[in-house]
C-alpha cells in the first residue's frame, strides 16, 4: 500500500459517474465525504452540502442500506468511488480511512476542476458561509480553514429519535462544550494528500486559519443509535484506546452534562465563550 498519496483502484471499487453534467464545468468548491450505511441522514446531507458545494465525490465503503441509491440520485453528486468488500479487521480499518479519503481526492482531481474542497462526515453540519468564506478577499493568507466542531447530545428533554423528514441543523438544544479543531477546508494543490497514516485530515498544508462551526450529531440521532455507536466502537477499535470507553457509555444516551462532565449548553455565545479545546 502506498504511503505517498499515490491510490490504485481495488478489484472490490469502480468509480460510478452519477450527474455526469457536473464533470464538465469549473468549480469553485467541491465536497468529499466518506460513507457508510448513512441512508437516515443522507438526504439531508447532501441538501445541506449541496447549498455550500458545486459538486460531490463520495465513497461509499460497502453500504447494506440505500445509501448507494441516495447518492446516485442527488443532483450534487458528480462521482461515487464503491466499495464492495468492507474491513474487519481493526487495524486495517484505521489504514482504510487515510486510503478511502486520498482516492477521494485524487479521482476529484483527475476528472472535477475545483479551486477549494471541503471533507464532511453525514452528521456533521457546519454553520455560516463556506462559499463567502473561499471568497473573502483575505483568502490568500491560508490554504486551510479549521472548523470548530461540538457535539449534540440528548437530555432527558430532548431524546426523541431522528426522522429523516426533518432538517438535522440544529435538531438538538444542548452541546458539549468540548471543542475539535477539524481541518475541513482547503485549497486544491497537489501538496495536500492523504497518506495511509492520515484519518480525517490530509497532510501539505501549512498555512491554516481556525474559523466558523459545526454541529455533530453522531451521538445524539437516537438512543438505538447510541447503542450501536458503542457496540460498533467496541468490536472494530483497539480496546485500550476506544472500547473501553465506548463499553462504560453503554446505556447512557440520556445526558445532564457532557461526556467528559462539563455543563451542557445551548448552541451559540455562550457555548462557543465556554468552549474547552480537546
Amino acid at each position: 500500500m502506498p504511503s505517498t498519496g499515490s491510490w490504485q483502484l481495488r478489484d472490490c471499487e469502480r468509480i460510478i459517474v452519477a450527474n455526469p453534467s457536473l464533470l464538465r464545468q469549473n468549480h469553485l468548491l467541491i465536497g468529499i465525504s466518506r460513507v457508510r450505511n448513512e441512508a437516515l441522514v443522507l438526504r439531508d446531507t447532501l441538501d445541506h452540502v449541496g447549498k455550500h458545494v458545486d459538486a460531490i465525490v463520495a465513497y461509499d465503503d460497502a453500504s447494506t442500506d440505500q445509501t448507494l441509491e441516495i447518492l446516485h440520485g442527488h443532483s450534487k453528486v458528480a462521482l461515487i468511488v464503491t466499495n464492495r468488500s468492507w474491513e474487519e479487521d481493526i487495524k486495517a480499518r484505521r489504514i482504510a480511512e487515510g486510503r478511502h479519503r486520498g482516492l477521494l481526492l485524487q479521482t476529484a482531481r483527475e476528472r472535477l476542476q475545483f479551486d477549494w474542497m471541503f471533507c464532511f462526515d453525514a452528521d456533521e453540519r457546519v454553520t455560516g458561509d463556506l462559499r463567502g468564506l473561499v471568497r473573502a478577499p483575505h483568502t490568500n493568507d491560508y490554504d486551510g480553514v479549521r472548523i470548530q466542531l461540538f457535539d449534540a447530545y440528548m437530555t432527558p428533554g430532548d431524546h426523541a429519535p431522528y426522522q429523516p423528514d426533518r432538517e438535522l441543523l440544529g435538531f438538538r438544544r444542548f452541546f458539549g462544550p468540548e471543542r475539535r479543531d477539524i481541518l475541513m477546508l482547503w485549497r486544491n494543490r497537489l501538496e495536500v494528500i492523504f497518506a495511509e497514516h492520515h484519518a480525517r485530515e490530509p497532510g501539505g498544508i501549512e498555512r491554516v486559519r481556525t474559523d466558523l462551526y459545526c454541529q455533530h450529531y453522531g451521538k445524539s440521532l437516537s438512543v438505538a443509535h447510541w447503542e450501536e455507536t458503542c457496540d460498533y466502537y467496541m468490536r472494530h477499535f483497539p480496546f485500550d484506546t476506544y472500547g473501553r470507553k465506548w463499553r462504560d457509555r453503554k446505556g447512557r444516551a440520556i445526558h445532564t452534562e457532557s461526556d467528559f462532565t462539563r455543563p451542557l449548553y445551548e448552541w451559540g455565545d455562550m457555548l462557543f465563550a465556554n468552549a474547552v479545546k480537546i
